[in-house]
């Protein structure tokens, strides 16, 4: 039976996305429901996998992880995907990992320190196997970053329906 998520689980989720510690108390307030109604959709959405987890955001200028780039990388044929992405993913500065469409198969999302550290990361990178070029652009200006989402009522995506169908 496919999932939904209705106007108050919408409004829970926005809710959590822009304050993941907001009380249960306070978001049952703003949606008019209790507090065991709210506990409950929250536990569905869980279990559904719509809310993954609940996590600090930390400042990164204020760790002293001044500079972000977007790493842009090819490699060459799919038989070092696996590998390559399998060894960035370990990687502790890559914050991002995508398989793009366009130039290169890859983009990803790090910070470090300095450009120095930049430098000796590009360095790893094409060392990897299959990794023919990288091409990297520095953050100058940041104006928006989230990774909260849009929210509002809909039936959900089941994966695990599409999978089995195979």
């Amino acid at each position: 039976m496919p999932h939904s998520i209705d106007e108050i689980d919408a409004k829970i989720l926005e809710l959590l996305q822009r304050s993941g510690r907001m009380k249960r108390s306070d978001v049952a307030e703003e949606v008019d429901l209790s507090i065991s109604a709210v506990s409950e959709r929250m536990r569905k959405l869980e279990e559904r996998g719509v809310i993954e987890g609940y996590t600090a955001v930390a400042d990164a200028k204020r760790l002293r992880l001044d500079i972000t780039a977007f790493i842009r990388v090819s490699v060459d044929g799919s038989e070092h995907y696996p590998n390559f992405v399998d060894q960035v993913t370990d990687m502790e500065h890559v914050l991002e990992l995508h398989s793009i469409t366009g130039e290169g198969s890859h983009l990803m999302k790090v910070r470090v320190k300095d450009t120095t550290y930049l430098e000796r990361f590009l360095s790893e990178i094409q060392a990897l196997s299959g990794v023919s070029k990288t091409t990297t652009s520095i953050v100058l200006s940041t104006f928006k970053e989230t990774r909260a989402v849009p929210t509002e009522p809909m039936e959900l995506y089941d994966y695990d329906a599409d999978s089995s169908s195979d």
